[in-house]
């Protein structure tokens, strides 16, 4: 990681750049370090890059669930004192988002997904009854992407420790639980905030019928593809996804 942990009172986030905030929110098994190649990039051009660290495993299990994360970025955001803010979220990350700006529409100027669950994810919390296999877990978190080489030691490493730690495996099943109940098909059409959605063509997690489904379904979106992509677009092929965010942002007078 390039950037320090910044801890201030519950709350602990990276912090770089000047300018409109853009607060990233990471996926279930995502490590801040995931959107090293967006802190680079958008800290240079206008943006105040803010990664949270969600409480995915340090809440009681009654909290342990995507309403309770949306509440916690509200807090968060109050925290900090932002007006408005934009939301950048990957997997699960991406569903908090769109459930944080269901509830507080009027704090969020833009939205962008990839490979977000909400509508449909496939065996997000499932399949670690082998969990104590080492190569069971490393296929399992290569199949996350389209190049199995992008899944580093260090990523399987992470994964690993997760699914084998009791505390850590039983949240993590909790919130895939809570992804599945909080199915966001019905509100999509309610959220009116600009929404940017990038996708990896080749997303075996969330495949690539559900961004069209997003797209359907929000009333104010766009959609880009990434090609030889799979479930995490930003650490797969970070240039192109820079650019695209870049692009839109710019567009949309962002």
């Amino acid at each position: 990681m390039t950037h320090r942990l910044k801890k201030e009172e519950k709350y602990s986030y990276i912090e770089a750049g000047e300018g409109t905030p853009i607060i990233v929110l990471h996926g279930l098994m995502g490590g801040l370090s995931n959107f090293d190649a967006v802190t680079e990039y958008f800290c240079t051009k206008g943006y105040k890059i803010v990664i949270p660290e969600l409480p995915l495993y340090s809440k009681s299990l009654l909290k342990t669930n995507v309403k309770h994360f949306a509440n916690y970025l509200h807090e968060f955001i109050e925290f900090k004192g932002y007006k408005e803010v934009i939301l950048l979220g990957n997997s699960l990350g991406g569903h908090i988002g769109l459930y944080h700006t269901k509830l507080y529409p009027e704090s969020v100027k833009a939205l962008i997904i990839t490979g977000s669950s909400g509508l449909y994810e496939n065996a997000m919390g499932g399949g670690y009854t082998k969990r104590s296999d080492y190569e069971v877990i490393k296929k399992k978190a290569q199949d996350v992407f389209y190049d199995p080489e992008v899944a580093t030691k260090e990523i399987v490493d992470e994964v690993y420790e997760t699914v084998n730690d009791r505390n850590k495996l039983i949240k993590t099943l909790a919130i895939a639980k809570s992804a599945i109940r909080h199915n966001m098909a019905k509100d999509l059409p309610t959220l009116s905030t600009p929404t940017c959605i990038i996708w990896g063509k080749n997303d075996s997690v969330t495949p690539p019928e559900v961004a069209e489904e997003f797209n359907e379904l929000l009333p104010d979106s766009e959609l880009f593809w990434i090609d030889k992509c799979g479930h995490a677009a930003m650490m797969e092929h970070p240039q192109e996804f820079n650019n695209i965010l870049y692009a839109w942002l710019q567009k949309r007078g962002f």
